[in-house]
């Protein structure tokens, strides 16, 4: 079958270690053509979604890992599936590329994860959804709501709703001397709405994150513990990633929410999880498949491409 990718640029992904590049490679190994396209290559005339899009002979030499053929464009009825995996930041152009990729679904193309859950699971607020696996949060760009909730658990974290990889993350005590200042800094005086976590120690044993594909966790998830003296186990803050079977809890959380993923359209989620509690639901590009097959050999590109196999066959 033939499968579209909608990406960031070729040219900027990371072949040893993007999980997309994973998934192109487990797609050409199981006989399917891979696409590729960017948002910014999608247009819509006369209710028709088009995007200029190329053919892609995926290899697994990093050094070297794709040709491509010439732009050209096609409708994006054409392909058994369009699979959204653009990373982060949310902003108005990712809006109006599910915008167009919502309009392609009516028309019955197959799109992956569903464009309307792309907006509605802010990866953030949508731990909301889930409170029986959370602990005490807020989301809100009031100030004193922010000081109150402070003092109230003495030791949170303080993260904006749009960040991703670690970024814009701090922890503050109760008796922090910066309090203020870093509570201006993340609301931008109180103009922008943020989210307030209490502190969960274990995050000194890592930030795991759990991989749910079609609503079932995998056996194994990628431990991302923080360097010294960091708060953040995110590997692009410098977290050191170890592979490690879940936890009777991370299943416990992933299999009681994973069939509300499945109706919501998410077929691929990455579940952040410190301790024994939900922290984020990633929904937009989840990554980490490529360090849990290097350590562990478990193959969830494969196992995904499996699961995308299944949805286009029951189309």
């Amino acid at each position: 079958m033939k499968l579209a990718f909608c990406i960031d640029p070729l040219e900027k992904l990371k072949p040893a270690k993007d999980s997309t590049i994973a998934m192109m490679r487990a797609a050409a190994k199981r006989g399917h053509e891979v696409y590729a396209f960017e948002p910014r290559d999608m247009a819509a005339s006369s209710a028709t979604v088009v995007a200029n899009i190329r053919k892609l002979t995926v290899r697994a030499d990093n050094a070297n890992w794709f040709d491509a053929e010439p732009h050209r464009d096609v409708a994006l009825s054409a392909f058994a599936a369009v699979l959204m995996r653009k990373d982060p930041p949310f902003d108005m152009e990712f809006f109006y590329a599910t915008l167009l990729l919502e309009l392609a679904e009516s028309q019955g193309v197959i799109v992956i994860n569903r464009p309307r859950s792309l907006r509605d699971y802010n990866e953030k607020f949508a731990t909301h959804k889930f409170p029986r696996f959370t602990v005490p949060m807020l989301v809100t760009k009031d100030i004193a709501r922010l000081n109150a909730f402070i003092d109230a658990q003495s030791d949170v974290i303080l993260k904006k709703l749009d960040g991703m990889g670690g970024t814009s993350i701090f922890r503050v005590r109760k008796d922090d001397p910066n309090r203020n200042a870093i509570i201006e800094v993340q609301t931008v005086n109180g103009a922008e709405t943020i989210m307030a976590q209490r502190y969960i120690p274990e995050i000194v044993k890592g930030d795991k994150r759990v991989l749910v594909i079609n609503g079932k966790p995998a056996p194994y998830c990628l431990a991302r513990i923080p360097k010294a003296g960091e708060t953040r186990g995110n590997l692009a803050a410098g977290g050191k990633g170890v592979a490690q079977p879940i936890s009777d809890r991370d299943r416990e959380i992933a299999e009681t929410i994973g069939p509300q993923l499945v109706a919501d359209g998410l077929l691929f989620v990455g579940l952040d999880v410190i301790g024994d509690y939900l922290t984020e639901v990633n929904v937009t590009s989840p990554t980490c498949m490529v360090e849990i097959f290097e350590q562990t050999g478990f193959d969830a590109a494969t196992w995904f491409i499996e699961a995308v196999e299944k949805v286009a066959a029951g189309r």
